[in-house]
């Protein structure tokens, strides 16, 4: 499956400052770490995709998945800025996969 990815204009400027310090790649999962339950939507910053990444058309910006990963997400999704706090809220025509999703700088 192929997953798209759009943006508000809110998102896209935010991911733009981000990325115009270090060449990078967001990286979408589902974040199991100390959370205690199946995993939260997060966005890592990383340098260089891992060879079992896959590619999300998400122009401008360069965006994977872990191919375990992609079938927790639906084709098409949305990233909406949530000001003026740091975090983004994902959402799909199917529905909200979260109101809190956090940025994790790991360059």
């Amino acid at each position: 499956m192929k997953i798209s990815l759009h943006f508000d204009s809110h998102s896209e400027a935010r991911l733009h400052e981000l990325q115009v310090q270090t060449p990078s790649v967001f990286k979408l999962l589902y974040d199991t770490e100390d959370c205690g339950c199946n995993g939260v939507p997060a966005i890592q910053i990383i340098q260089q995709p891992l060879d079992t990444d896959l590619p999300i058309d998400a122009a401008p910006f360069t965006f994977v998945v872990d191919q375990q990963q992609a079938s927790l997400f639906d084709a098409q999704m949305q990233l909406e800025a949530n000001l003026p706090l740091p975090t983004f809220k994902l959402s799909s025509p199917s529905g909200l996969f979260s109101s809190n999703v956090r940025l994790q700088d790991l360059r």
